[in-house]
């Protein structure tokens, strides 16, 4: 039903390879037949997680990122192993970054950040039932733990305080949740 959308692969190398991203250039013809190139990211994927506290609030982080040369906050998220499931990933990232496990874990949404130059995907979480623990922070990570009510969540939505788009998104979805909306 796409097929006069659809672009194919006519040719493709690896421009960049690293730790973590892979960048491509690929010829491809349109559907039109003519051709051109497309530049893009491969990115093994992500998760994100919102931990509901007992008490209402959201914990989120505090996280220096280096390519916007500032401090964002953030809901706890980290890259998935090439094979690892989601939720594993959800649950061990949970503990490096903030040392809590959760015991309810409902799988929210999945959202494809940067369609135009990644195949990046993130699964997004809601963790409640949390208790307390010791974090594990992977070696050069840095990052302060703060928790806000669901209402000064959206506050700082609102106000541009918060711009990271998976904590955005998150927010959202958390709000409407939590109202039964959703």
């Amino acid at each position: 039903m796409d097929d006069h959308l659809k672009e194919t692969l006519v040719s493709g190398e690896v421009v960049y390879e690293g730790s973590f991203l892979k960048v491509r250039r690929d010829r491809v013809r349109l559907p039109d037949g003519s051709e051109t190139a497309r530049e893009y990211f491969r990115h093994p994927g992500a998760v994100v997680i919102i931990p509901l506290l007992e008490d209402g609030k959201v914990l989120l982080e505090r996280q220096y990122r280096y390519p916007n040369d500032r401090v964002f906050i953030e809901l706890p998220a980290g890259k998935l192993e090439y094979g690892e499931d989601p939720l594993l990933c959800a649950q061990r990232e949970l503990r490096e970054e903030t040392g809590y496990s959760a015991s309810d874990w409902q799988f929210v949404c999945t959202i494809h950040n940067a369609i135009a130059y990644s195949d990046e995907h993130l699964d997004i979480y809601l963790a409640r039932g949390l208790t307390a623990g010791e974090q594990q922070l992977d070696p050069g990570e840095f990052l302060d733990l703060i928790s806000v009510s669901p209402e000064e969540l959206m506050a700082w939505v609102r106000q541009g305080r918060i711009t990271d788009v998976k904590t955005l998104i998150g927010a959202f979805w958390l709000d409407k949740l939590l109202r039964g909306e959703w």
